[in-house]
């Protein structure tokens, strides 16, 4: 097993500033289908923070999301200021976007995007100054969901927050709000799909199915807007960022319609937080997730007022929860 070549930006062109307080540095890993992914590494400076074993080694945690999005954006903003708080992090773009590896490009998988947060978890462990009793991960949107779902399916993960998150299984088989949830909706969406494969195998190419949506219709809902105000703007936008530009091939989240995520969500027996913004149109999918869950080291964390991309990168009004979520990693983690 050996890690492909990639050919990695070394400048700095995130969409947050670099912290004085970190040590940043790009790092490689494969996971078990041979896809070798990028990360950025952001260490405490020094290295000396949270360093309570008597080895000096690090808590870690491993950061990715939202679903269509890239870590130079707040995947990157979460493991950076998790660094500075103590912690070695490093957030990583998915298989087959931004700077890893993956052919074709812009695909997306139940299956190998939570071996993602897997692999991640691997190389964690086989860090030197890493200790392997205390990896955890954080899933932001869409990776929030396929954080629990790699946190049921691995016991190395001792702690996981699910960040505004989004079950991207239970958004492609029902739609928003449920509102699609019947066979005959379904069925329509497969015999699309089944159509756009044809299409492209005969073409030879994938077609795009379109980031957020630009030009912003008047009429667009209002989550859309809220949407564009994050990926179309200088707040957030990035030119590897699948949602700030052309998207996900069309049916590159096909998948996703037929394989639910959360079916043994309640059989997670490690530290979890779900932490959602109570005025964001995602919020029911974060609250029906917690209700899942079992165990007195569950929490539910809502914020007051905060939309969907709010907890981003705090919508310019603070809405993260940092020292909430650094006491869960400091009591969780060990």
């Amino acid at each position: 097993m050996q890690n492909a070549e990639l050919t990695l930006t070394q400048e700095w062109d995130k969409t947050f500033p670099l912290s004085d307080k970190v040590d940043h540095s790009k790092v490689t890993f494969h996971n078990r289908y041979g896809i070798t992914l990028a990360a950025d590494l952001y260490k405490p400076k020094g290295a000396v923070a949270n360093q309570d074993a008597a080895d000096g080694k690090l808590a870690a945690i491993a950061v990715c999301g939202p679903f269509g999005a890239v870590k130079e954006q707040c995947s990157g903003l979460y493991a950076q200021t998790m660094a500075e708080r103590g912690f070695l992090t490093i957030a990583f773009d998915p298989s087959y976007c931004g700077e890893s590896g993956g052919e074709p490009r812009y695909m997306a998988s139940p299956d190998i995007n939570t071996e993602d947060f897997m692999a991640a978890v691997d190389y964690l462990s086989c860090r030197g100054d890493v200790d392997v009793e205390r990896i955890g991960i954080i899933g932001i949107c869409g990776w929030g969901g396929l954080a629990l779902n790699a946190a049921a399916l691995d016991p190395r993960i001792k702690a996981t927050v699910a960040s505004t998150m989004y079950d991207m299984s239970r958004i492609a088989a029902k739609g928003y709000f449920d509102e699609a949830d019947s066979p005959e909706a379904r069925m329509t969406q497969r015999h699309a799909y089944v159509a756009q494969r044809t299409k492209d195998y005969a073409s030879g190419a994938y077609d795009r199915a379109g980031g957020v949506v630009d030009p912003l219709p008047e009429d667009a809902p209002w989550f859309v807007k809220d949407y564009y105000d994050y990926y179309k703007t200088p707040r957030g936008y990035h030119p590897r960022s699948l949602n700030s530009n052309e998207g996900w091939n069309v049916t590159g989240t096909m998948s996703f319609l037929n394989q639910p995520i959360l079916a043994y969500a309640g059989e997670i027996e490690n530290a979890v937080m779900v932490l959602h913004g109570d005025a964001a149109h995602s919020c029911y999918m974060g609250k029906d997730a917690f209700a899942q869950l079992k165990g007195e080291n569950k929490e539910l964390v809502l914020v007051s007022g905060a939309v969907h991309t709010d907890l981003y990168d705090g919508g310019g009004k603070d809405a993260i929860p940092w020292d909430k979520i650094q006491a869960f990693f400091a009591t969780n983690l060990g």
